[in-house]
């Protein structure tokens, strides 16, 4: 069974058609449809007279229109990735080409024949600017394309008996079919430019037919990138009974796609096996490392997420769809209003989605050539929130997504107010923090690497032990201001709410201290807060006395604003602070406000360079205690200082004291006072 099963509504359509069509002039019998995955181009070829040619793609700011000289069918035709070069097939013997400036043709074709005269091309592709891929039935040939010259360049011939072949331009792989069955499949590595051969792989056939006969096709084969491995997708049929042999169809009439991964310095080897639930007319997308697969009769989609765990043997994974039975949200072309009232009709029409004439090219792109419309599949993740009952689950397949960051934090949100409503189920919530700590960490390793000197690696196949910079970063920044401050914000405050505050934060910091991530101030300061609230001072002060809480000024500073109801607080700020290396004007400021002006000018003399401490701030905060002697002893330590450092008594002009002089001799004279400088630093 599946893990989930949608019943769709108007929330729940995760898929849908980009908003903006590419539109083209549809298959009649006189235009013929070319798509290149490559350039991600569409291509109309008009006929009759000089060919019409008008060239269109989601990456194309503007469309491209030119005529070339009509010499028969065209079979293939495709644009170089700079636009430069046009390549053009018009029988199975040959390729033409044609150099272009400002998107305008020179006019001047020149040509290449493929190698043998029972040579058949099979067809082309462009793997770089100027490399340029033949495929025949006797082999594959390398050329190197000279525009200037309007030449080709032979770099090298690989030769095998291919039956067809697919090209993934994200990693550079061609995949060339071969045997009478076309189950051996031969993959070549563009890189470089050069074409490296790989380690050939056969794909099994349980029951193959009898006599033998082609059975694995192009378009159930789809090689693509996921999770920055090279895989090849190999979509197989229900297997039917062979009459010759006498083998029985086994009970399963459903269709699987097995998953070949290409490793490095070894034969791909079969990884994964998704189980499709079904059978019949079926095609691929992938879209955000998710493999999309389109079910035409039942007009569904099932969604596979290979980094999701399944069963294994040890060896494959089996892996059932993450999300059946989705539905592509429904899709209206606009009519133009002229032509929507000279007929009486509605100024939009609904597309009929999965409709027989849709032909899906990878990596998301969805053609109808009759309708003349060009989209591309897009993943809508909100909508999750309310299908996936296992929250693990879904954080699992969110955190994986690009763009799913809002998604997850919603989900955070919803999660914590249901734990809250249900009664706190604290487990569930540290599982889930452990996976945001996870990506959270190797998100911080991956940074500390690449602030180490690292040769910059070109693209490799898989090793098995390669690190991924995750999609997603839930970090203590997004946890506070999304969830746990509005969570202390709320009303009402009582005893069970912010004991959940307690149980939710302890967690959370868990989940950091496990994945050695060091706590922010500002998750404490929640903690700290929720323990004062509800009068829990013994746990409060365990976490300083025992260390469990990092110093840090704005923590101090919290427990002195805790003084009045637990007064211990104080003294702790202070042995925080003073923990702190560069604590000490802090303290001093604290010493001072509490009116101990003693005590703070002891700990300044202790701490801070003499030359450095304020003056006047001193005999302020002495002055405003009221206390003579304290003044007294104030202003002979300054003077005495003064005298050690500048040579006289005299305070500077700068310094700004001359009311506190003023205040002195108002309250002393030139006399003398019992209290002397030395016994006042020294008193307890």
């Amino acid at each position: 069974m599946s893990r989930t099963t949608i019943e769709t509504t108007e929330a729940s359509f995760l898929l849908q058609l980009s908003q903006t069509a590419i539109h083209f002039e549809p298959v009649t019998k006189i235009t013929n449809v070319f798509y290149d995955e490559v350039t991600r181009q569409v291509f109309t070829v008009r006929s009759g007279g000089a060919t019409g040619v008008n060239v269109k793609g989601p990456r194309m700011k503007n469309p491209i229109n030119f005529r070339v000289e009509d010499k028969g069918a065209v079979l293939s035709i495709k644009f170089s990735p700079d636009q430069q070069i046009l390549a053009i097939q018009r029988t199975s013997k040959s390729v033409e080409f044609q150099n272009f400036s400002n998107q305008v043709p020179d006019g001047v074709e020149y040509s290449q024949p493929c190698r043998g005269s029972s040579t058949v091309i099979v067809g082309f592709v462009w793997v770089s600017n100027t490399d340029f891929i033949l495929i025949t039935n006797q082999g594959i040939e390398h050329y190197q394309v000279v525009p200037e010259k309007r030449c080709l360049r032979a770099v090298k011939n690989h030769s095998i008996q291919s039956n067809w072949f697919v090209y993934c331009p994200l990693s550079g792989l061609l995949l060339v079919s071969s045997g009478p069955l076309g189950t051996s499949l031969q993959p070549y590595l563009f890189k470089n430019h050069q074409l490296l051969r790989l380690t050939k792989f056969e794909v099994d056939i349980p029951n193959p037919p009898q006599p033998a006969r082609l059975c694995l096709v192009e378009r159930d084969v789809t090689p693509t990138m996921l999770y920055n491995q090279m895989v090849v997708l190999v979509l197989k049929h229900p297997i039917k009974p062979n009459s010759t042999v006498g083998r029985e169809t086994p009970a399963s009439g459903n269709s699987e796609i097995v998953v070949y991964t290409l490793c490095k310095d070894a034969p791909p080897r079969k990884t994964h096996v998704l189980q499709l639930e079904t059978s019949g007319k079926l095609a691929v997308s992938i879209l955000d490392n998710l493999i999309i697969v389109h079910h035409q009769a039942s007009k569904t989609s099932s969604i596979f997420d290979i980094n999701l765990t399944g069963e294994s043997d040890g060896r494959v994974m089996t892996l059932h769809p993450f999300l059946a039975s989705v539905t592509i949200r429904p899709y209206f072309l606009n009519i133009p209003a002229s032509a929507a009232m000279l007929n009486h009709e509605p100024s939009q029409m609904s597309c009929e989605l999965y409709s027989p004439n849709w032909v899906f090219f990878q990596s998301n792109i969805i053609i109808d050539a009759l309708l003349g419309c060009l989209w591309s599949l897009e993943l809508v993740l909100t909508p999750l929130i309310d299908m996936v009952d296992n929250p693990c689950e879904l954080f699992d397949f969110l955190l994986q997504r690009t763009e799913s960051k809002s998604t997850v934090m919603a989900l955070l949100s919803r999660l914590m107010c249901y734990s809250h409503s249900v009664g706190a189920d604290v487990p569930v919530l540290g599982r889930v923090f452990d996976k945001l700590n996870e990506a959270y960490r190797n998100h911080l390793d991956i940074e500390i690497q690449s602030q180490i000197a690292m040769p910059a690696g070109a693209f490799q196949l898989s090793t098995g032990s390669s690190s991924r910079r995750p999609n997603v970063v839930i970090d203590q920044t997004d946890v506070y201001s999304r969830i746990l401050s509005p969570m202390t914000e709320s009303k009402p405050m009582d005893e069970t709410h912010d004991r959940f505050i307690v149980a939710v934060v302890n967690e959370y910091i868990r989940s950091l201290v496990q994945y050695h991530i060091p706590v922010q101030h500002f998750i404490y300061e929640v903690l700290i807060e929720a323990f004062a609230r509800l009068g829990q001072f013994y746990q409060l002060h365990q976490l300083f006395q025992y260390h469990a809480v990092a110093d840090s000024k704005p923590l101090a500073c919290l427990l002195l604003s805790l003084e009045s109801v637990y007064p211990a607080a104080y003294q702790l700020a202070v042995d925080m602070l003073k923990r702190i290396s560069n604590a000490n004007e802090e303290i001093v400021e604290i010493l001072l406000s509490k009116n101990k002006v003693l005590s703070a000018l002891r700990f300044a003399r202790d701490t801070i360079p003499v030359e450095s401490i304020s003056a006047r701030k001193f005999l302020e905060a002495a002055q405003n205690s009221q206390d003579p002697s304290v003044f007294y002893g104030v202003y002979q330590y300054f003077q005495q200082r003064n005298r050690r450092v500048r040579g006289s008594l005299a305070f500077l002009k700068g310094e700004h004291c001359e009311v506190y002089i003023r205040h002195f001799k108002l309250l002393f004279g030139d006399g003398d006072c019992s209290t002397s400088l030395t016994d006042s630093l020294s008193m307890g």
